[in-house]
């Protein structure tokens, strides 16, 4: 029975995690899997045993303990491959901020002296209007 009651506990912190948003669908349908196969072992403790026979296995606890391992085992590497991925998306997201500073950095740059170009010509207009004014 407590078996069952795990079970049903693990579902329901699942869906409440989904709904939450703090757990998204691709990890959240393992766990479901795994809540929904718990339920009925609680209910039904010799069917463990029967399965387990079926299979080549002595014992249900030995069978669970197998299935726990690998079960850990594919999350784990799951979870290695989804790192690996974020490292190299990081990587590449740094290198593309670098590239666009350097681009900024050379806008403000060309802004800057254009602005310069500008004042400068802008003042000559004026001192050669002021000379022209003078000179009447």
């Amino acid at each position: 029975m407590l078996t069952s009651v795990t079970g049903v506990f693990l579902v329901a912190c699942i869906v409440e995690l989904l709904r939450r948003r703090k757990l998204k669908e691709k990890y959240a349908f393992l766990w479901v899997i795994t809540g929904v196969l718990i339920i009925p072992l609680g209910f039904f403790p010799s069917l463990l045993d029967s399965v387990a026979r079926s299979v080549g296995v002595a014992s249900g606890v030995s069978l669970i303990l197998f299935l726990s391992v690998a079960f850990l085992f594919i999350v784990c590497l799951q979870l290695s491959w989804e790192i690996g991925h974020l490292e190299e998306e990081g990587r590449t997201l740094s290198e593309e901020v670098a590239l666009l500073r350097i681009d900024v950095r050379e806008l403000r740059a060309d802004a800057a002296r254009t602005a310069q170009e500008t004042k400068g010509a802008t003042a000559a207009k004026n001192a050669a209007s002021a000379e022209q004014g003078a000179g009447k």
